[in-house]
């Protein structure tokens, strides 16, 4: 049995999008996401906690995110929860948990957009890194 592992996150960036390329030539863009949660507690005080989010998105999308967001810039991301290791130049292990967008929507975005140029970039999907990706029945 196939399990789901999935993330939906809509939130501010934390600083502007860095974009980089494979030595194949992929596009890769991550930056930081803000999510921030408001509750009020016990002595009726309002308390906000914010959780921050390393995005990855690969592919047309990571160019477009660069393109168009900027630090603040509200967006919704969806994506698959990824963790990673490696060991650095000292020889230490490092961890890293990630978000890799699967499909981005730009949020408040310009009055000067057109209609349909905002419908293309809401539907543009990232297309799946391998075949194992692929293979997914949904």
């Amino acid at each position: 049995m196939r399990g789901v592992n999935k993330a939906i996150l809509i939130g501010n960036l934390g600083k502007d999008p860095e974009l980089r390329y494979t030595p194949s030539g992929q596009p890769v863009t991550q930056f930081p996401l803000a999510t921030t949660s408001r509750w009020k507690d016990r002595n009726d005080q309002w308390q906000d906690r914010t959780e921050w989010h390393r995005i990855v998105i690969w592919g047309r999308q990571a160019e477009t995110a660069n393109e168009y967001l900027k630090k603040g810039s509200p967006v919704y991301i969806e994506g698959r929860i990824q963790y990673r290791s490696w060991e650095d130049k000292d020889g230490n292990k490092r961890y890293v948990t990630e978000i890799v967008a699967l499909q981005m929507r730009l949020l408040g975005r310009k009055v000067e957009e057109t209609a349909e140029e905002s419908k293309e970039l809401a539907e543009e999907e990232v297309q799946p890194e391998s075949e194992e990706e692929e293979d997914l029945p949904f």
